[in-house]
């Protein structure tokens, strides 16, 4: 019993300095709360976010304000289709010592950090944006038959123009599958962009505040995973990742006829987390219903793509999520 409350309460804690963070990235990114709060949400789950939107909406202010306040040590990298993988990872020279011995020595590229801005990462090319496929997934980089570890924690934050700009390079999935959640910046609303216009063309502007360190945002991660989930919940995340690929038996007539590729397990992973934070960050201690179909489309929309067929006719994947989502939680809730 204790151990219980003494999970509870460290929560608890958990979720108050959250909240905290949220008044510090509100004091430079203005509204938006459901983009601070996936942001946040893949932070907390140890992952990789990639936040698409125009130019212009805030992405990269997002991003930099997060390095303040989660306390880590940040690079940005601005992508570009000259961009070669050496500019990323680094790479070895040939230096001449005063008596004439000759040595290679390693020179580190922005990816040895905390947390990596990739900016417009759709405009480099496919090669270039698979130096980052083992970087994402195992924290560490090879390099001339080297293992070299990258920072603790390590996060990428990519932002990503449309695909229909010109100049665009499509990701890989295999890259697209390492992000925790995809997150769809939208334009504000009227008031928002007025407190924007005021809040940014003065004098002075309002600076954001550290309010976790490195190690503490590793103990929230940890903490996290510790968070309970009930078995209910489980099998709706599994009912609900099975039933989007076209080729299950469970799938529904609108994944089978417009859906080319599902997600695999590690959307089901993905979910697991993100809707412990999104309990978390709504103040409850465990995830709900509520929270699987609020995570559904952040997850899912970037690990699934449409048939051409369904392009065609308009479909939209976030409809096709929706109405998934909506099915496994209502037939869950009547059983």
């Amino acid at each position: 019993m204790a151990h219980d409350a003494d999970l509870v309460a460290d929560i608890e804690a958990l979720g108050a300095k959250l909240e905290a963070a949220r008044t510090s990235i509100a004091a430079r990114f203005i509204g938006q709360p459901r983009v601070v709060d996936l942001t946040l949400t893949a932070l907390i789950c140890g992952g990789h976010a990639v936040l698409i939107g125009l130019p212009g909406l805030g992405k990269t202010r997002l991003v930099d304000t997060l390095s303040t306040v989660m306390g880590l040590n940040g690079n940005r990298i601005q992508f570009t289709p000259d961009l070669m993988p050496a500019d990323i990872l680094g790479s070895e020279v040939l230096e001449t010592s005063d008596d004439g011995q000759r040595n290679f020595r390693f020179i580190e590229g922005p990816i040895f950090c905390q947390l990596l801005m990739a900016d417009e990462i759709n405009r480099a090319s496919p090669r270039t944006q698979s130096a980052l496929l083992q970087a994402m997934q195992e924290k560490e980089v090879t390099i001339a038959g080297q293992h070299r570890a990258l920072g603790i924690p390590f996060h990428v934050l990519a932002t990503q123009n449309p695909i229909e700009q010109e100049g665009t390079y499509p990701l890989p999935e295999a890259q697209l599958d390492r992000f925790l959640v995809q997150i769809d910046v939208p334009y504000p609303d009227r008031g928002t962009e007025k407190d924007i216009l005021i809040a940014t063309t003065g004098v002075e502007e309002a600076q954001s505040s550290a309010v976790f360190t490195a190690q503490e945002l590793l103990d929230a991660q940890l903490l996290l995973r510790r968070m309970p989930v009930g078995d209910n919940i489980v099998e709706m995340i599994l009912d609900l990742v099975r039933s989007c690929r076209p080729d299950d038996a469970a799938a529904p007539e609108a994944i089978k006829a417009n859906v080319s590729w599902g997600p695999g397990p590690r959307a089901a992973q993905a979910l697991m987390l993100t809707v412990r934070a999104a309990a978390l960050l709504n103040g409850r201690l465990a995830p709900s219903a509520d929270d699987v179909r609020s995570m559904a489309v952040p997850v899912l929309e970037h690990r699934m793509a449409l048939s051409f067929a369904a392009r065609a006719r308009g479909e939209s994947i976030h409809q096709i999520i929706n109405a998934a989502a909506d099915r496994v939680t209502s037939v869950s809730a009547a059983a």
